[in-house]
């Protein structure tokens, strides 16, 4: 049911973090994968992982929060791949802060970077009947008063996600998200905040039934899945990934 050799699969912010293990698991299902983000040395050797695993990889440096620059990506992407079957919305801004500068982070890239990135896949969807997979957070479920811009945009793909599934439907493109509770990874934010902010980093594990934080590879494992025939009568539904975290 994961099987996607011959397919064409797109993820924005792709580079580290859970994008690049979604892109990694695209591939190592066979699919062709493009990836953008702004680094790009990271991008790079995430797009060489990709290539190693024998398909076709491509890879774009852009600033999503640039209206032009995630046309640019998709279309590129689209004439190299040869179509898209699989948009993943994964970029975020990380604006969250009230502050009108982390505001207009997270809308320009949590939030347009997902509308303009959707509207440009759209022609290449509808004619695959593909799917779109938005990455939003469990922050959005909930009040926050340390990330509060964070939350709130988070809240709003929720949203968009069943409004993009309502209008998709018609044309046989189902749209799907996943909202990720805390993840760790080398490099990341929380395995930053394990030796900066403690007390935090603690209070949040100690809400984990678990006992650990999540990693890439699982919210990588049910984005596949969404993508996947077995999730084929399956659109408009945010699946929280969060190992409990939400419970308490």
């Amino acid at each position: 049911m994961t099987n996607f050799a011959g397919k064409h699969v797109l993820v924005a912010g792709g580079s580290r973090g859970i994008g690049r293990s979604i892109a990694l698991g695209f591939a190592q299902a066979g699919a062709n994968v493009s990836i953008c983000a702004r680094d790009p040395a990271a991008l790079e050797a995430t797009r060489a992982e990709i290539a190693a695993l024998g398909v076709t990889a491509h890879a774009v440096s852009a600033d999503l929060g640039v209206a032009g620059q995630v046309t640019g990506w998709v279309e590129q992407a689209a004439a190299v791949l040869g179509g898209v079957d699989v948009l993943v919305n994964n970029a975020s801004g990380f604006g969250a802060k009230d502050t009108e500068e982390d505001w207009a982070r997270g809308l320009n890239v949590d939030v347009m970077a997902t509308v303009r990135a959707s509207r440009a896949a759209a022609p290449f969807l509808k004619a695959a009947r593909g799917s779109i997979i938005n990455v939003s957070s469990i922050s959005g479920y909930r009040p926050s008063l340390r990330t509060p811009a964070y939350a709130a945009v988070k809240a709003l793909l929720v949203n968009y996600t069943s409004s993009q599934a309502a209008a998709f439907g018609p044309e046989g493109v189902r749209v799907n998200a996943v909202a990720p509770g805390s993840i760790e990874f080398p490099g990341g934010s929380w395995e930053e905040r394990r030796s900066s902010a403690p007390d935090l980093y603690n209070r949040v594990l100690a809400a984990i039934p678990f006992g650990r934080l999540g990693t890439p590879e699982e919210i990588a494992e049910v984005v596949l899945f969404l993508a996947s025939p077995a999730a084929r009568w399956v659109t408009g539904q945010t699946i929280i990934v969060d190992g409990g975290q939400m419970l308490s």
